[in-house]
């Protein structure tokens, strides 16, 4: 029973797209030698798996946690059931372009009585907020991998620029006025925009902005602590604040590439890394893999049995949409 919104060519292209990230996967984990990679599965065990995948799942959780702040903040407060699975059907989509995952999420929130604009704030707040936690993260490692200082430091000035946007609420509000009494396509995008920052200011007073930071810190310290685990596992010497920088390092380059869920952005980095740090290129590319496996194509599994087998909460946005 796939979701009534995702049929016909949608339905296909969606899973052409997460088809050809995988293929992709899969031919970046034979360029390391699937020997290798069989041999680095084995190190971590069964066991070690099923706790790496645990740990991700607390970085889900937490960071629903924070999404439902934001849609509270928001004011619209959803029962954690529906919402919990409306959250994780986005990720479903987190390797196909456009973020066409936090659009389908926006479809079933619409069908809850918010809107598009709203539910994009949402989205906006969260991105930010885990680009918070993963510069931070990542300066753990700056004094071991001095390289690594270009990536950080455009990482804290996207954050800068952002915190400093979604921090001038006033500004924003009269811009948006000036703006509305312009013409043109630009205009209207210009004054869409503004409208959907000056709501994502309601995500960043002061307490919440402290709340969000705490939960996205944890989160992303959770999966970062299973990169070290699986690390440790292989054998390989590396401490734990450095683990921590180069998963750290890798998303925030992942994110700053725009590429859909980080792909090739991410692993590049991550393999370049662990080479750097003495680590055998094959081991590095295995555990490149092994560590995006028990993350970003775990969340995408999720996402889609969630899709797949959905109650009724999806089935009530998929009415509104067809409506």
């Amino acid at each position: 029973m796939t979701v009534g919104v995702l049929q016909g060519r949608k339905l296909y292209a969606l899973i052409g797209s997460i088809a050809a990230a995988a293929l992709g996967y899969l031919a970046f984990s034979l360029w390391g030698g699937w020997r290798e990679a069989l041999a680095a599965f084995g190190a971590v065990g069964v066991a070690g798996m099923l706790i790496a995948l645990t740990l991700s799942l607390v970085n889900y959780s937490l960071r629903f946690v924070r999404w439902q702040l934001y849609l509270s903040a928001l004011g619209h407060s959803i029962p954690t059931l529906p919402s919990g699975l409306i959250y994780v059907a986005g990720f479903a989509l987190t390797t196909t372009p456009g973020k066409a995952g936090e659009m389908l999420r926006g479809v079933f929130l619409k069908a809850r009585g918010m809107s598009y604009t709203l539910s994009t704030a949402a989205f906006v707040s969260e991105r930010l907020s885990d680009l918070v936690a993963i510069v931070l993260l990542s300066l753990l490692g700056v004094g071991l991998y001095p390289q690594g200082g270009i990536t950080v430091l455009a990482g804290v000035a996207s954050v800068s620029i952002g915190l400093l946007l979604l921090s001038r609420k006033t500004l924003l509000i009269v811009f948006a006025r000036w703006v509305s009494q312009r013409t043109g396509r630009l205009a209207r995008a210009t004054h869409q925009l503004l409208l959907l920052l000056v709501e994502a200011c309601l995500c960043h007073t002061p307490r919440l902005l402290l709340s969000t930071t705490v939960l996205s810190l944890l989160a992303w310290s959770a999966e970062a602590y299973s990169f070290h685990l699986i690390l440790h596992w292989m054998g390989a010497d590396i401490s734990l604040p450095f683990a921590f920088s180069v998963y750290a390092l890798a998303m925030l380059a992942g994110a700053l590439s725009f590429l859909p869920g980080g792909l090739g952005g991410a692993e590049a980095v991550m393999v370049g890394l662990l080479l750097w740090s003495g680590m055998p290129e094959a081991q590095a590319v295995a555990a490149t893999v092994i560590i995006r496996l028990a993350t970003l194509w775990f969340a995408v599994a999720l996402g889609g049995l969630v899709i797949l087998f959905s109650g009724r909460a999806l089935k009530d946005g998929v009415a509104y949409a067809k409506a």
